[in-house]
């Protein structure tokens, strides 16, 4: 498969318009992950090097189209002293299939405070590589292989009465990425699209429902590498009406928190899949 520095190098088509390479998948649709990716990539393309993303705001419109490559057109919304914003479109066959705002921040001096690792985790050295489990050829891991998904059996934590959908996973690239904090930043974008919709399935593990992104929110709090441990602890407070919210807190193994992320995905279960996603418009919504 496609490793991350091919899926995150974009070809620069014009001023402010990149587009993003075919790459290898084994999915009918465009990984989410991967366009979010693309996009914030195409976005930081654009700003000076003063300024370092914070936030980012998506909609996924349509389902991508994994054999087509997919245009990004970036419009400059505001450049100010200490923030920058960007929004950027992202094309296939001249319809958006996504749509994202990012905030870019010169860093200030504030107040300090974060929530603590979960405590009682097993670390990713005690738990089983996700690609190397029986049939894991035949899972949507194999998707990923260049990424180490090590999840976090429920007999291992402790979760809370508070919580009623939990799920935790350890992640990291499994490869040295290069030093720029940027590229990290955006492969996480990528990576942060990976396992979290599961979360909604932990109450109900005999339906499968129709899953897909609907929209992705993320905040980048601290500096950090994507290609080491990184903790995504995952809760889904709410499901209902055929879509599930989840969010998740990412620590890195020294217990920085260094993102969080808020994802709205259809969790319906009333129809089934279409047989053909790319050759009819995206209704489905």
């Amino acid at each position: 498969m496609a490793r991350i520095e091919d899926i995150l190098q974009l070809e620069t088509i014009d001023k402010d318009i990149y587009r993003g390479a075919v790459h290898e998948s084994q999915l009918q649709r465009t990984f989410g992950g991967q366009v979010a990716g693309q996009a914030l990539v195409s976005a930081t393309n654009t700003v000076e090097d003063r300024y370092q993303v914070h936030s980012l705001h998506g909609y996924f419109l349509r389902p991508g189209n994994p054999t087509r490559p997919t245009i990004y057109l970036v419009d400059r919304i505001r450049d100010g002293r200490s923030f920058c914003t960007r929004r950027v479109t992202g094309v296939q066959n001249g319809d958006a299939i996504f749509t994202m705002s990012a905030s870019f921040h010169v860093l200030d001096e504030g107040i300090e405070h974060q929530d603590p690792i979960p405590s009682g985790v097993p670390g990713p050295e005690e738990l089983k590589d996700q690609l190397t489990e029986p049939g894991s050829e035949l899972s949507v891991f194999r998707e990923w292989e260049n990424f180490d998904l090590r999840l976090v059996p429920a007999d291992r934590f402790t979760g809370s009465d508070y919580f009623v959908a939990q799920q935790r996973v350890w992640f990291r690239y499994r490869h040295r990425l290069p030093d720029d904090q940027v590229f990290h930043v955006c492969t996480l974008a990528y990576m942060s699209d990976m396992t979290l919709l599961g979360s909604a399935r932990v109450p109900h593990p005999d339906v499968t429902p129709q899953s897909a992104s609907l929209d992705h929110a993320m905040w980048f709090l601290r500096p950090f590498r994507a290609d080491e441990w990184l903790l995504y602890d995952q809760t889904s407070p709410s499901a209902e009406s055929g879509r599930a919210l989840t969010q998740g807190r990412i620590f890195d193994a020294a217990g920085n928190m260094v993102a969080a992320v808020v994802q709205e995905g259809l969790a319906r279960t009333g129809r089934s899949m279409p047989a053909d996603q790319h050759a009819r418009a995206d209704k489905r919504a």
